[in-house]
């Protein structure tokens, strides 16, 4: 179910402005929306997962693997061939280790790998060029590992989420809450860490309530000298200033329309309706990008209460099987379009492109095509995408 594939997944990036320091200026009942700009056609086929792209370079670096057991570092360029592909997964001497975040490509001919072992540079020949150790590393529990997802860089910096727990607490400690640093910087160059970011006190997650591990997985992107945050769950985005000790600036609600989320539960469980059964019926923010002063946010909506009963109760395979499909048409991907101050300015479901895709590279934002589910094609593609006035 390709919803619920995307929620247990988790986790997504903020391109945004300050709300206080921009406005937006649109004509009563206008309304934006997207429209393509360019594209390009990748000329493979099997299975994939597109990591990143470079327009200067004009370079698209994806896992031409199974995004597990067989993970297959492949090069194109725009013109959609086949560059080179080579793995390093496994226990050799100059791989990776485990996948801990989105490849990156930097520089010129050269890709970033977060790894289990550190931070790893190739060229595109597949040639190790350096490796650095992570210092005090944490193996994560969930690694947002997809297009629009990942590390976002700052000048030698790179911003990531943070899943280590605090010493001597768990998920069934309320306290747990006041103690979690929910962002971290990464520094390739000497494999050291900074945490930061933690819940304020007017968050849902300051509500004396518990909620299932990692709903609060941070989506977030740097505009601004400013780091924009939503914390999975949460309609609000927060706004952090980018320099040290990277402290609160403001935040704002979002507008989300029928968006109704998972509010915590007074007693903590670890049974199948609060873990399982949250993760899919809740709404979550999923990918934020900014776009010529407009917020773009990719969320699902949330089941409704009758929806969520109707997933508890009891049913054939066949009666599983219908209600699943009609779960998926009812609720598919929204992304809302909204102004520097979170008020909607237009919802739509956009045909053909997957929105928790968005990534904004060298000022330009590319989404990819939602796969076709009933042929396999020996291509895939990548849209320019823009706003445009209706």
């Amino acid at each position: 179910m390709r919803v619920l594939a995307v929620l247990l997944s988790l986790f997504i990036v903020i391109i945004s402005c300050d709300p206080k320091s921009k406005t937006n200026s649109i004509e009563p009942n206008q309304k934006v929306s997207l429209e393509k700009l360019d594209s390009i056609q990748i000329n493979y086929l099997g299975k994939y997962q597109v990591h990143d792209l470079d327009p200067v370079s004009k370079t698209v670096v994806f896992d031409g693997g199974d995004g597990n057991a067989s993970q297959i570092i492949v090069l194109a360029n725009f013109d959609g061939s086949i560059i080179n592909s080579f793995s390093k997964l496994g226990d050799v001497p100059d791989g990776y280790g485990g996948l801990m975040s989105t490849i990156r490509l930097i520089g010129e001919n050269q890709l970033l790998v977060f790894g289990s072992k550190g931070f790893i540079t190739y060229d595109f020949e597949g040639n190790l060029i350096s490796g650095v150790k992570a210092v005090d590393f944490q193996p994560l529990n969930s690694r947002p590992i997809r297009m629009g997802l990942g590390m976002e860089k700052l000048g030698d910096s790179y911003l990531y989420v943070n899943q280590d727990i605090p010493d001597n607490r768990s998920y069934s400690d309320k306290e747990i809450y006041e103690d979690l640093y929910l962002l971290k910087w990464w520094s390739p160059l000497t494999g050291e860490q900074e945490s930061f970011g933690q819940f304020q006190e007017s968050s849902i997650y300051r509500s004396g309530k518990y909620f299932y591990p990692n709903s609060w997985a941070p989506v977030y992107s740097l505009s601004d000298d400013k780091i924009y945050v939503a914390f999975g769950l949460e309609p609000v985005i927060y706004v952090f200033d980018s320099n040290p000790p990277y402290s609160l600036i403001s935040s704002f609600p979002l507008d989300l329309p029928e968006y109704r989320y998972f509010e915590g539960r007074d007693k903590y469980s670890r049974d199948l309706t609060f873990f399982f059964l949250s993760v899919v019926t809740s709404g979550r923010i999923l990918n934020i990008k900014k776009v010529d002063g407009y917020f773009l946010v990719a969320y699902t909506q949330g089941y409704s209460n009758a929806d969520i009963e109707m997933r508890i109760a009891k049913k054939s395979e066949e009666e599983t099987i219908d209600f699943n499909n009609r779960i998926d048409e009812k609720y598919p991907l929204h992304l809302a379009i909204l102004d520097s101050l979170g008020n909607l300015v237009n919802d739509i479901v956009p045909v053909g492109l997957e929105v928790e895709s968005m990534l904004i590279r060298n000022g330009e934002l590319w989404m990819q095509e939602t796969p076709n589910k009933e042929v396999e094609l020996d291509y895939f593609r990548l849209f320019r995408v823009g706003l445009k006035l209706d």
